[in-house]
């Protein structure tokens, strides 16, 4: 057998273990609909009537503390701050840790001529933040125009092997309807979180992230998509 070969399937069956883990946790923690296990860091627990609880592999090394919480952000009787301080507590568990998660590939999306000026704008938003806010310290960072975000107005993109920022992503929609004030907002979330990564902690919107958000003068907390059947908990 090819040494490829041995570690595919070396690969595989981690896989099954680690849901099989999972799956029989949440069982004996009360869940009573499908479970999907997956990888995508994008999205780490997500719920539907339809097609049951989606979870990220690593959360079957949570805690059984995590995996409550899990459990109470997708209740559909679960509201307000009880949902929001489960969704806190669920982003603070690094699954990256235990899985190295992987993000779909996808085409990068073609710069548009007018895209050039915004993106400059861009900088130096981050220039003047990165000065009044983080002392400088925080290394200039390339940003991207997004039209595929729809219920995201920024997301930061870390590279998992080494947990370096490399990328700022902003909302097309975002920049076209809503003030600079409030994009100015979104990109100091993010740097923030790229604040996070520069000091090797973990990238979430747990007590850290809070605490700092506070002292820059933001708001606290992660900005999400609200439906009525659907529940997600996303990297932002």
């Amino acid at each position: 057998m090819q040494p490829r070969s041995r570690r595919k399937r070396a690969e595989l069956a981690a896989r099954s273990a680690d849901e099989a883990l999972l799956v029989g946790r949440l069982k004996k923690l009360g869940i009573d609909v499908p479970v999907k296990v997956h990888e995508n860091r994008s999205v780490l627990v997500s719920f539907t009537d339809r097609n049951g609880l989606r979870i990220h592999r690593g959360y079957a090394y949570a805690s059984d503390r995590i995996l409550r919480s899990v459990l109470t952000f997708v209740h559909p009787c679960t509201r307000g701050g009880n949902r929001k301080n489960a969704e806190l507590e669920v982003t603070s568990f690094p699954v990256d840790h235990f899985v190295v998660s992987q993000l779909p590939l996808r085409r990068r999306e073609r710069m548009k001529p007018s895209d050039r000026p915004v993106l400059a704008q861009l900088k130096e938003l981050h220039e003047h933040l990165n000065t009044a806010h983080f002392g400088g310290r925080l290394s200039p960072i390339p940003f991207r125009i997004s039209g595929r975000m729809i219920t995201r107005l920024g997301e930061l993109i870390v590279d998992s092997s080494t947990n370096e920022a490399v990328e700022i992503g902003v909302s097309r929609r975002h920049l076209a309807c809503d003030y600079w004030n409030e994009v100015a907002h979104t990109v100091l979330h993010e740097m923030v979180h790229q604040w996070q990564a520069a000091q090797g902690l973990q990238i979430d919107h747990g007590a850290t992230f809070r605490s700092k958000a506070v002292e820059v003068g933001i708001l606290p907390r992660a900005i999400r998509d609200v439906r009525a059947t659907r529940r997600a908990v996303r990297h932002q």
